[in-house]
């Protein structure tokens, strides 16, 4: 992983507003199409593009999606880590040449299969330079089915991936489950996912500000919202409660391989340590990083930069305007792993970045 970068684009080549990109995901009857009637219904999703992928030969979602305007497209049959990969970029290329020409298209949502590993999706719109160019990731919102979650994260591994990966978690059906049901979910989830706001859609009612606006990728907020993206406290206070909450659980169950942590530096880290160290990552044991995230101070620079990955790829670090007012400026790396334990992951950057910084202060000292 080469060094970032940052640098603003030559004259004549200004990029433009970025368009954010929403993944909706959640297991099959979650009620994803519900929910996105009722958000396109909002003044804040208006000029919003849909793109809808289903599993199976016949697709019939984007019916039932009520406000089609032209901008509601299907993907092809099949699911979204497979072959449709390249319909997703073409989909998302055919609406950049319509934005060029004027089309006011503010915001894109992609409603996946209820089958599908949320990871390619999230590749692809890390690795594609056309995609990198003109659309950010926002954020990924899994919806959880109340009465059924516990069963199908119990049975479906791609539920645990879904929610294990998501920026929020969104219960539905909470009227159909009883009591115990939705507290035994929550505590659940809270455990998989603690840096992830839990939220409740009764009937699909939810304010589209509660899941707009969740990725910290917008590089012209002026003060980006880190402690509301990554909430490293919830992250820290997980980390001695989360394996005595698996005492409680089946051996059998699928979260029961995925955990979660957050590493905290309060010295600026070199670049060069930490990116190769991350290639070295996603290189040996990419298979097993579902999801980094992370704000991080680098030596030399005075502004944060923001990082994410996925499995084998990582989006190009963005610089973003200012730290917040009165934040210690540490950095902050959130881990979400499947069959990788932390002490490993940890000795591992923290080996590399030490060997980043004896390799600079002997060029300095050789300067």
């Amino acid at each position: 992983m080469s060094a970032p970068d940052m640098t603003p684009r030559a004259s004549g080549a200004t990029r433009p507003e970025p368009v954010p990109v929403t993944v909706l995901t959640g297991f099959l009857g979650a009620g994803k199409t519900t929910l996105l009637n009722r958000l396109l219904r909002h003044p804040a999703l208006r000029d919003t593009a849909v793109l809808i992928n289903e599993f199976g030969e016949i697709g019939l979602d984007h019916l039932l999606v009520e406000r089609l305007d032209g901008d509601t497209v299907l993907l092809n049959a099949g699911c979204l880590c497979c072959t449709v990969r390249g319909d997703l970029v073409k989909a998302l290329r055919d609406l950049a040449v319509r934005i060029e020409a004027g089309h006011p298209i503010r915001r894109v949502v992609v409603e996946t299969t209820g089958l599908a590993d949320p990871a390619p999706i999230l590749q692809t719109l890390m690795s594609d330079p056309l995609v990198l160019y003109r659309y950010r990731l926002d954020g990924v919102v899994t919806l959880v089915d109340a009465a059924n979650g516990a069963a199908t994260l119990d049975s479906q591994p791609e539920a645990v991936k879904q929610a294990a990966v998501a920026d929020r978690l969104v219960i539905t059906k909470s009227d159909l489950a009883t009591p115990e049901q939705v507290s035994g979910l929550w505590g659940r989830l809270r455990a998989l996912n603690p840096g992830a706001p839990l939220l409740n859609a009764l009937h699909g009612d939810i304010e589209p500000e509660a899941l707009l606006d969740c990725g910290l990728y917008d590089a012209t907020r002026k003060h980006p919202e880190v402690r509301r993206w990554l909430d490293a406290e919830a992250w820290q206070a997980q980390g001695h409660g989360h394996d005595h909450h698996h005492h409680h659980h089946d051996a059998n169950r699928h979260d029961a391989r995925i955990h979660s942590f957050c590493l905290t530096f309060d010295e600026p880290l070199p670049w060069d340590g930490l990116a190769t160290w991350l290639e070295v990552l996603s290189m040996t044991r990419g298979e097993s990083v579902l999801r980094i995230k992370g704000i991080l101070n680098l030596v030399g620079e005075d502004r944060p930069v923001a990082i994410h990955g996925v499995q084998h790829l990582f989006h190009p670090p963005v610089k973003l305007a200012a730290w917040p007012e009165g934040d210690d400026r540490r950095s902050r790396l959130v881990f979400i792993l499947r069959d990788l334990d932390r002490g490993t992951v940890e000795k591992g950057l923290r080996a590399f970045a030490g060997s980043a910084r004896q390799h600079a202060a002997i060029a300095a000292g050789g300067a």
